[in-house]
């Protein structure tokens, strides 16, 4: 009876508490059973490609996976032995019983397909909690063998991309690098984050015990939108010629670093920007390293001739073809300067000052030019201002102001030195010349893609502003392209060039002026401009720009003239006398 009576209590509790659940609190119980199996999964949106003004990959993100495993599930795990009965959900190793169980029989399954070691994927898989990552930047083909070895559950797979550079070293630090988390810390990837990145989806959904998702149950979801795509100005092939050209070039001269810039002069599109320094694109050294080309400033030296040559004819004081008596060398206010080389009285006019590369020719044509000149006609070149590429590590040189200068440094201006800038500077303040007194904003994006597939076109930052007068600087363009014909060595065959080297002095290891920079900038062609090349060398052997960089100008000129197929220039006729 007792017993009778202790069965007809329980029986009655047990209807009691079914009457809870199925009739007072069935609804939110069903609704905590779905919340609990109710999972938000990330859509994860790609990274936008990085190509070259025709098109070429430099920079894009690939499909990859993230293996995630479940230590509770693994631990769990009991092999199913292969039958006929089984079919295809068993679990076996090279048609041989897996031999354990838990996570070591999961490790065993798994380590041949993702290329790692048993035991290290067994540890990996004996701790507590259900997420644990066993490897990133897996391939969609080892995802598909890893979905083959029924561990629904236990191994699963999380989309992420993997960021890809197919050109090795080309532009390795001025493409810069990616994160861990996908984010641009370096180069043009950082410079061009916000418009690279896209922006992830969702998807809300119940999962069952395997882990995988219950049919018809997905509530929300959100697709993912892929970042843009970022077309650069910059040629491929003209880079990778350059980059070869410059690594010779120091190897040549025992240079321990080259720079070098091709700009369009019609556009202001910068073609090429490149140094010596081989880095790998988004590896560790990329990312935290800028490009030489971007960060280096140098005084320009004896190219700093052309802009206060300029000033001094559109300011009325010269014309080229004036006559100047050249000593050289020459004291002022306490002052000496030199020339490169001893000389007597020579008979130069001011192109062949310029040709000559007179510091002492300068000083004496200069001499009614006052600092504040000196001063503004430099600045209006672009020098020691920004360019408005915004590159990442990009210095603006240092041009003070004229108050600021002391007596020798208000004559050393006139001949490139006691200022710096760098090379992207110098190649569009010598541009100016090149597009008739014009000084056109620099451009190195040149559109921008949505995931749309809609491309604009991105307009240089800033607008033209006229430095000098037409004629001012066809004078000057006829004056570089005698100190070009000075230079026998330095030709292009069947082109005019109009150039100007420069020899400066800079920092070296021991902290003083002790090396040199040699650099070399030319339009091309003279009679018809297309581009314009510069070349900087850090302490060659040669020391002069003219005997180093200067043949290394030439080389990449000849390249670009058979490249995009430049007519030939017409014979010269108008040369300025540069003696009398």
């Amino acid at each position: 009876m007792a017993i009778g009576v202790l069965l007809a209590l329980m029986g009655t509790a047990c209807l009691i508490q079914l009457a809870n659940v199925q009739l007072i609190n069935g609804k939110s119980m069903a609704q905590a059973a779905a919340q609990s199996r109710t999972i938000t999964v990330t859509l994860k949106a790609s990274r936008g490609k990085i190509m070259d003004t025709n098109g070429s990959i430099l920079a894009q993100s690939v499909e990859r996976y993230t293996i995630i495993g479940n230590p509770e599930g693994a631990q769990a795990f009991t092999p199913i032995t292969c039958t006929k009965q089984t079919g295809d959900i068993c679990h076996q190793i090279n048609g041989k019983p897996v031999g354990a169980t838990g996570a070591a029989a999961v490790a065993r399954l798994l380590a041949p397909v993702l290329d790692m070691d048993a035991t290290e994927l067994g540890a990996m898989l004996s701790g507590t909690g259900q997420y644990a990552v066993l490897k990133k930047d897996v391939t969609p083909a080892v995802k598909r063998k890893i979905s083959k070895l029924n561990l629904d559950g236990i191994v699963y797979a999380e989309l992420s991309n993997e960021r890809i550079y197919s050109n090795g070293t080309l532009m390795g630090a001025l493409l810069g690098g990616v994160d861990g988390e996908g984010k641009g810390v370096a180069g043009i990837e950082q410079m061009e984050n916000k418009t690279l990145t896209g922006e992830d989806g969702y998807q809300v959904y119940q999962q069952g015990n395997n882990g995988v998702e219950i049919p018809g149950t997905m509530t929300e979801s959100k697709d993912a939108v892929n970042g843009s795509d970022v077309t650069l100005t910059i040629n491929h092939d003209v880079q990778w010629y350059v980059e070869k050209i410059l690594r010779e070039s120091c190897e040549k001269y025992s240079s321990p670093w080259g720079i070098a810039v091709v700009q369009d002069t019609q556009t202001g599109d910068i073609l090429a920007l490149a140094d010596s320094d081989e880095i790998e694109a988004g590896s560790d050294r990329a990312k935290m390293t800028v490009s030489r080309a971007v960060s280096e400033t140098f005084e320009p030296g004896s190219i700093g001739k052309v802009f206060t040559m300029s000033g001094m004819i559109q300011l009325g004081l010269h014309q080229a073809s004036d006559k100047f008596t050249v000593p050289d060398h020459i004291t002022m206010n306490g002052q000496t300067y030199i020339d490169a080389t001893t000389h007597g009285d020579e008979h130069w006019t001011l192109a062949g000052i310029l040709e000559q590369s007179s510091n002492v020719g300068m000083i004496i044509a200069g001499e009614k030019m006052s600092n504040e000149q000196r001063y503004d006609f430099i600045s209006k070149f672009g020098i020691g201002q920004d360019n408005g590429l915004g590159l990442p590590g990009e210095s603006d040189g240092l041009l003070y102001s004229a108050d600021q200068w002391d007596l020798r440094t208000q004559n050393t201006v006139l001949f490139g030195q006691a200022y710096t800038t760098n090379a992207l500077q110098l190649t569009n303040a010598v541009a100016v010349i090149a597009n008739k007194g014009v000084k056109k904003p620099q451009r190195i994006i040149k559109t921008i893609s949505d995931a749309e597939g809609h491309s604009e076109e991105q307009k240089p930052g800033g607008e033209a502003t006229r430095v000098i007068d037409e004629q001012v600087a066809s004078q000057v363009m006829n004056a570089m392209e005698s100190v070009s014909d000075h230079y026998q060595f330095v030709k292009v065959d069947g082109y005019r060039v109009a150039a100007k080297s420069g020899t400066a002095e800079v920092a070296g290891a021991d902290g003083r002026l002790s090396s040199i920079i040699s650099d070399y900038s030319a339009i091309i062609p003279a009679d018809n401009p297309r581009f314009v090349v510069t070349v900087v060398l850090k302490a060659p052997q040669s020391v002069f720009g003219g005997l180093t960089a200067g043949p290394v100008t030439a080389e990449i000129g000849e390249f670009l003239m058979q490249k995009y197929e430049v007519p030939a220039s017409s014979p010269r006729t108008d040369a300025i006398p540069v003696t009398w």
